[in-house]
């Protein structure tokens, strides 16, 4: 990168994580922990939580950096607009946490397709069972045993009694995770009780990137006594994952994809195809139809998209 006025030198930038995005203005951490606020340089410049930045002080004695470039993300998060873009919305994550709870009573169809956006982007995927002093109906300790059964792992908390959120806590101690799910199932709390100065650091985050004025911040990483971080975001909270390609969709419910390649064509989608082995499992009992019912939901809605959307096929 060649300096010029009010650029930095490459050999002059120090490395740091964007810890917190607010449109073209962000936060960076910097190895030693401080959080220093800084502008994205260049208009083709676009910065997300989690990413890890190249940044400096364009003039000595400023109070804001500047973020020259980011390095590559080994992982993103994306989520689907309305006009048909995936939009990255989280950089280099590794755990998506699904919160589900007794109340509201879960959608399962919602469950599955974070599940199958984890994997799509290639994160770990845990089910958080919050407001556990309510107690664990019948068919929610079913669907939890069920989703257990084909690997992905449960954990249950509660901000107002036992067990409490210690269990939580130790999953995400080493990760960078968010949480998502439906509305009311207590993310909020949650986050609140994983990092208690949550609210205050936001608070003073939004300050210092938008110079004073008080809005809220789109993004923003928070560290946990764990050990791990936690990444608070709007956009994330209720995200709808971006669609595959209709004959990708397999590839994020475990139990169809391990089957697939049992099946007489390569390219069957596992709907009415012939000498299909998912469809062969399902009929022996040994996928479960609530399951499969999800997974052919995605296939149509991924169909849909390719449809309204041809310029914007998945690769």
């Amino acid at each position: 990168m060649a300096a010029g006025r009010g650029t930095a030198s490459p050999e002059a930038l120090e490395r740091g994580r964007v810890v917190a995005n607010h449109g073209r203005q962000v936060v960076v951490e910097d190895a030693a922990g401080r959080r220093i606020p800084c502008r994205l340089h260049g208009r083709k410049l676009a910065a997300v939580c989690g990413d890890e930045a190249r940044w400096a002080y364009a003039h000595a004695g400023d109070d804001h950096g500047t973020v020259y470039a980011l390095e590559p993300r080994r992982r993103t998060l994306e989520r689907l607009t309305s006009g048909g873009h995936a939009e990255p919305i989280v950089a280099n994550l590794t755990q998506l946490v699904v919160v589900v709870a007794p109340l509201p009573a879960p959608d399962w169809s919602i469950v599955d397709r974070y599940l199958a956006g984890a994997a799509w982007c290639g994160v770990a995927a845990l089910i958080a069972c919050n407001k556990a002093e309510l107690g664990l109906p019948a068919v929610l300790a079913t669907e939890l045993d069920a989703y257990a059964a084909i690997g992905v792992a449960t954990v249950h908390c509660s901000t107002r009694g036992a067990p409490g959120i210690e269990a939580l806590a130790t999953r995400l101690a080493g990760a960078v995770s968010v949480l998502v799910g439906q509305s009311g199932t207590g993310k909020s709390s949650l986050l609140n009780a994983l990092a208690p100065e949550a609210r205050a650091v936001t608070q003073e985050i939004s300050a210092a990137t938008d110079e004073g004025r008080h809005t809220t911040t789109h993004a923003v990483l928070h560290r946990l006594a764990s050990g791990g971080d936690l990444i608070d975001s709007p956009g994330v909270r209720d995200y709808a994952p971006p669609l595959p390609a209709p004959r990708a969709v397999a590839s994020g419910f475990v139990e169809i994809g391990q089957r697939a390649a049992g099946c007489r064509f390569q390219d069957c989608l596992h709907l009415s195809e012939p000498g299909c082995a998912v469809r062969s499992a399902l009929a022996a009992g040994e996928i479960r139809p609530r399951r499969y019912d999800s997974y052919r939901r995605v296939v149509e809605l991924a169909r849909e998209f390719r449809e309204r959307y041809p310029e914007r096929r998945p690769r």
